[in-house]
């Protein structure tokens, strides 16, 4: 006979990943001496929207953000750690912690919980003194992957790397860098249903940070 699930007008049920509950879009990109960092604003739990004002990409110093992807409670849980863990840096060190210092602290927090991880999928991005444009992307166990374009983070994943594939080129500046990461942000999050309602842009140069909020579909 059968199974349940096989019967006529039944309804199959759909297995969805923990990191999908939320929903969310980050995307970080490099520009010349420049780089950006851009997420959606929508706080869902599944389809249904709560709030259209959620903050996902935290500073993290004077020219360095970290963008949290994944399940908000979490997210929530690793933003306190981290500001812990970098005031216990800046009192041992006596000074501001680099970007890819900073990306390998990420990773050591998220691969001591390995076995029962946070669901979590950061990107960093910032500008380093020295190195210059610095972006960084890891999984939910802290495995990193180092980009000289752009990293992308999320739901929308598999649609801002289409757009940012297509959009993205070598030595922007400020200005350019911030139109292409917002029109490949909201390009991407009109094709994913738990992403959107709004944005938030952050550009950082050598002579500060700029932060734009920028509006999207409501639907």
């Amino acid at each position: 006979p059968p199974r349940p699930d096989e019967r006529r007008g039944s309804v199959k049920s759909c297995v969805m990943s923990i990191l999908q509950y939320n929903g969310s879009a980050i995307v970080a990109m490099v520009g010349k001496d420049c780089v950006a960092i851009a997420s959606d604003m929508r706080y869902g739990i599944q389809q249904q929207t709560i709030a259209t004002d959620m903050k996902k990409v935290f500073k993290m110093g004077d020219k360095l953000f970290v963008g949290l992807s994944g399940l908000i409670t979490d997210v929530q849980t690793l933003k306190q750690k981290f500001d812990f863990r970098l005031k216990m840096y800046a009192l041992r060190e006596n000074r501001p912690i680099r970007p890819k210092v900073f990306s390998n602290l990420v990773s050591t927090i998220l691969y001591e919980k390995r076995f029962g991880p946070y669901f979590v999928e950061p990107i960093i991005a910032g500008l380093d003194e020295k190195e210059g444009p610095f972006i960084s992307a890891m999984d939910l166990i802290g495995a990193p992957v180092f980009a000289k374009d752009f990293v992308v983070s999320g739901t929308t994943s598999d649609e801002l790397y289409g757009v940012c594939e297509a959009f993205w080129k070598k030595d922007m500046g400020p200005d350019e860098l911030f139109e292409t990461i917002s029109q490949c942000l909201l390009a991407a999050v009109d094709r994913d249903c738990l992403a959107g309602w709004g944005a938030t842009v952050h550009v950082i140069t050598k002579d500060g940070i700029t932060t734009k909020q920028l509006k999207s579909r409501q639907d």
